[in-house]
């Protein structure tokens, strides 16, 4: 096996490749240090797990089929001892990729095919950074946290409101659609009956169930005509960002299951866990109806605002296949005979 090539100091990000091709780690080098990386590359796998063990690194870049081990095999010995590394799996060919249930299992965070281009490899990078960037924020916020209990509940405010509106800047078109979400999946966990507490974790769930887009492009995010395939598998890459930007804050725990599950559908076709019924985060839900509520009664680069009407028929026609039927019977309810709440909402973050 050759060497490791050492890494180059650069823009303070460390990427690992791991490739039993040295060509491959040849040419990444290239191209990673050209776009400012630490890099750092092993054609061993079995090498590559002990220097994650021993060396910090940011992100790795990881080939599927390896000898003497495969790439899920090495995140596999990675995660029992490192949960916060951000991992991409290169493929020669997606239909030699491991399982979608393996790749959420191990946490992994993207995959793409091998190519003599890099460019989708590329917005992978982007984008991870983007989150490992947002990660290091809220350790170091973690941190401040825990040296001020006094004035925990204030940072904690501070710290979504900041990086939120890093999100709803991007696109004026979202302007308020965080604060909505919280406010109307508050108000239908009112009319539920919920508790104090779980009200609160809605109120800041809803308020953070999207920060995972700080890791799309802008390219993908902004653009104004209907999303390719590859272009909205990429933005359903969202939830599972925002989870890992949050997870290593204890503060953001409640929350999680909020940001990693408002898209789950209550049929099992949803994403990122295809749960089903019961199985999906109570919580989940309920911002899941605030959320599409919101998404159909907002104005969009691609179309206007749809009509009250034609979106409860939507919701009536998708209980039990989208929306758990319980909770979109209580938001109908709340749509036909309290709109004034709705409306109390829409006028106050428009």
């Amino acid at each position: 096996m050759r060497k490791n090539i050492q890494a180059q100091t650069s823009n303070g990000i460390k990427v690992l490749v791991v490739d039993d091709e040295i060509g491959i780690i040849d040419s990444l080098s290239i191209f990673l240090k050209k776009s400012g990386y630490i890099f750092s590359g092993v054609t061993d796998p079995l090498e590559a797990i002990e220097k994650v063990r021993s060396e910090h690194f940011d992100l790795m870049i990881l080939d599927f089929i390896m000898t003497p081990i495969h790439g899920d095999q090495v995140v596999e010995e990675i995660r029992k001892f490192n949960k916060e590394l951000y991992i991409l799996l290169l493929t020669g060919h997606k239909d030699l990729a491991p399982p979608l249930e393996t790749i959420r299992r191990l946490d992994i965070q993207g995959y793409c095919e091998k190519s003599d281009k890099f460019d989708q490899l590329l917005l992978l990078i982007e984008s991870g950074v983007k989150a490992i960037n947002q990660m290091k924020t809220i350790k170091e916020i973690n941190e401040e946290l825990k040296e001020a209990n006094s004035k925990l509940e204030t940072a904690y405010m501070e710290s979504i409101e900041t990086l939120r509106y890093t999100v709803e800047a991007k696109d004026p078109y979202t302007k308020g659609h965080s604060d909505r979400v919280s406010e109307y999946s508050v108000l239908i966990g009112k009319y539920l009956g919920l508790s104090d507490e779980d009200l609160h974790t809605l109120r800041i769930g809803g308020l953070f169930h999207d920060i995972g887009k700080i890791g799309i492009p802008d390219s993908i995010l902004l653009k104004p005509a209907k999303l390719t395939p590859t272009e909205y598998s990429e933005i359903k890459n969202h939830p599972a960002i925002g989870v890992h930007i949050l997870s290593n804050a204890i503060i953001f725990k409640d929350i999680i299951p909020i940001v990693k599950h408002h898209h789950e559908r209550y049929d099992g076709l949803g994403y990122p866990s295809k749960l089903k019924g019961e199985d999906i985060p109570y919580l989940a839900r309920i911002a899941a109806v605030a959320d599409t509520f919101d998404a159909m009664t907002s104005k969009r680069t691609y179309r206007d605002s749809l009509d009250l009407d034609f979106v409860q028929e939507e919701i009536e026609k998708n209980k039990g296949l989208q929306f758990d039927p319980k909770i979109a019977d209580v938001f109908l309810d709340i749509l036909k005979n309290h709109y004034d709440e709705i409306e109390e909402i829409r006028t106050k973050y428009n």
